[in-house]
């Protein structure tokens, strides 16, 4: 049976998530919006049965070039599969914390591959 947790509470564990960035990578986050949605939609061409727990959109640091504007970053967690992943209010915290690291990492142009290498897939 998947967690129960109000909109409130898991803003809230996606806020503490985003604070145990160290500053100095977290003073780097310009121009990133962070938002919660139920869950993720698939895009034509993906399978209809894709889930995911946190997507990052939009150009890492990595890749950027000196245009004088960009649109914001998006970084985007799905509350409905996180919560349906795990067992206990803890569980949900941790999963929040992990996913918003994982999605920040893409941000500064850290691929899948070695944040599952790291241990923050």
């Amino acid at each position: 049976m998947p967690v129960q947790m109000s909109d409130e509470d898991f803003d809230e564990a996606a806020s503490r998530a985003l604070d145990m960035i160290p500053e100095a990578l977290r003073s780097q986050l310009d121009n990133v919006t962070v938002f919660v949605e139920d869950a993720y939609q698939p895009q034509p061409g993906e399978h209809p049965d894709t889930v995911l727990l946190g997507l990052y959109e939009g150009i890492p640091l990595t890749e950027r070039g000196a245009e004088p504007w960009a649109m914001p970053d998006r970084i985007t967690l799905y509350k409905e599969p996180i919560l349906q992943m795990c067992a206990s209010r803890e569980e949900v915290v941790q999963q929040v914390t992990i996913t918003v690291i994982h999605e920040v990492a893409h941000f500064f142009g850290i691929d899948d591959e070695t944040l599952h290498r790291l241990g923050w897939g």
